[in-house]
């Protein structure tokens, strides 16, 4: 048995702190209470000026996509921040469930092929991870885009309604194996053109199983009104829980993301809709979408064709000199990792060249496997929403291995999101246990995670013992950590 000795319980339900102990014996707690006798527990820690409260869950995981479950499976950065639980599968892309075993939708990740896939169906993706041993708990939902591939391909086109019917039948099984509910990542390239009637029928399904349905928006930018609008209808048309996914206000269209916020706030009579974010202002993307939309395609040889091709090359160059390349740096950038870290500018000035050449110089000789990172949102407009009601808080990133760190940018996002933003809402006045209760029991509850989210007898013991806005332990399924 372990024991928590004189702590400030806040016990993520909202309720005011009190000073107790907790006893956890196995994965749960046992008993929480005054001077529970040290001779119950073989392990005792000492709590005395510190807060207990309940594991962090991270809502916006990428460590599937970037394969770090498997590469890194301690995943250290997140445990470190107090995140005792990730939800991946976001953004249309999961790791299951597969008909044909490709993992074909996170390729603008990772390069697919590192892991040997032997598995199937979410129950089989769990029974893998639990085998190799991850460092934290893991729920996923079941990308649209993993999905809609193995039916479809890559071929731009509406499923027929025999296809829906199978996606359907893929889609339920997957959600009674353990899936959390559906993801769509709309602004990419296989989804952008998926209409809003395929959606509708899929989604419902998601509903009628009480599940909850994750969207990165079709556009973040000029029709964010009216992607937000589409994503309000399914949700009052439908009755599905939905999470607009890492809603951010980029540079630039502060005016539209102000209305869109103000569309979210009127609906939430007729709607259950919340969005995720994190505090930091930096936002990566890959270089290929820095490319015009008609330039664009889901195979990269015919996007390479397009830069290639000197006439569609002028036209190219002719559009991106209305966009601020100045700022970008390179994040990852697959088979030449000296470019990591280092900016567009500063590029183009080693090498005498104009900075529009040095984009499709690197989208070339990388074959589009760049990602680039941006300082690009509104700071003033993304720090208020840490408390707005209906956001929640996701890292949007991976734990990544100790090799993979040293070639690649790493984001604070990916070892300090939830210590940021505890250190932010403490710091305005928020009472600790409102900012506990919506990185705890709030998620906990939306996505249905049974014995979580709360210290409570009974329930599993994923336990963060913090001072002030900083991690001191970390207990998980009633393992301590630290």
């Amino acid at each position: 048995m372990l024991l928590i000795k004189q702590a400030q319980i806040v016990d993520g339900s909202g309720a005011k702190p009190f000073l107790g102990d907790i006893l956890i014996n196995g994965e749960k707690i046992v008993a929480i209470g005054k001077n529970i006798s040290k001779k119950k527990a073989e392990t005792v820690i000492d709590g005395l000026g510190l807060f207990a409260v309940p594991g962090f869950i991270d809502v916006n995981n990428d460590s599937d996509h970037h394969l770090s479950l498997f590469t890194n499976s301690g995943q250290k950065d997140f445990i470190g921040q107090g995140i005792t639980s990730i939800i991946g599968g976001q953004c249309g892309a999961s790791l299951a469930p597969l008909m044909y075993g490709s993992l074909a939708s996170i390729g603008q990740w990772v390069n697919a092929d590192k892991v040997n896939v032997d598995w199937m169906s979410v129950r089989e993706l769990r029974q893998v991870l639990t085998r190799i041993g991850l460092g934290l708990n893991f729920e996923t939902l079941a990308g649209y885009s993993t999905i809609r591939r193995d039916l479809a391909g890559t071929e731009i086109r509406d499923l027929t309604d025999s296809e829906i019917k199978v996606f359907i039948s893929i889609l339920e099984q997957a959600l009674k194996d353990g899936a959390l509910g559906l993801s769509t990542g709309l602004g990419f390239l296989d989804s952008k053109f998926v209409p809003y009637s395929e959606i509708k029928k899929i989604v419902s399904v998601v509903s009628k199983m009480d599940k909850v349905y994750t969207t990165h928006l079709r556009d973040e930018r000029d029709d964010l009104l009216r992607s937000i609008e589409e994503t309000l209808m399914l949700s009052r048309e439908t009755g599905v829980k939905t999470i607009i996914s890492h809603f951010r206000p980029l540079k630039g269209y502060e005016k539209i993301f102000t209305e869109a916020l103000s569309l979210i706030e009127k609906s939430l009579v007729d709607s259950n809709v919340y969005f995720d974010i994190n505090p930091f202002t930096e936002t990566i993307f890959p270089i290929h979408s820095y490319l015009p939309y008609w330039a664009q395609s889901e195979r990269v040889e015919i996007m390479l064709e397009n830069i290639r091709d000197s006439g569609k090359r002028k036209l190219i160059i002719k559009e991106l000199k209305h966009s601020n390349l100045q700022e970008l740096v390179v994040a990852d950038a697959r088979g030449q990792e000296y470019l990591i870290g280092r900016s567009l500018l500063e590029l183009s000035q080693n090498r005498e060249k104009d900075i529009i050449s040095v984009a499709l110089e690197i989208m070339e000789s990388t074959k589009m496997k760049t990602t680039l990172m941006s300082k690009s949102l509104n700071s003033d407009l993304l720090l208020p929403l840490l408390t707005h009601p209906r956001s929640l808080i996701g890292s949007n990133s991976a734990s990544l291995s100790p090799f993979k760190q040293e070639k690649e940018l790493k984001l604070e996002r990916a070892f300090s999101t939830f210590t940021k933003y505890l250190e932010i809402v403490l710091s305005r006045g928020i009472p600790m246990e409102s900012a506990i209760k919506k990185i705890t029991s709030v998620p906990a509850q939306i996505f249905g995670l049974k014995n979580r989210g709360i210290i409570k007898e009974g329930f599993i013991a994923d336990i963060v013992l913090l001072k002030g806005s900083e991690v001191s332990n970390v207990i998980i399924n009633g393992k301590n950590q630290s």
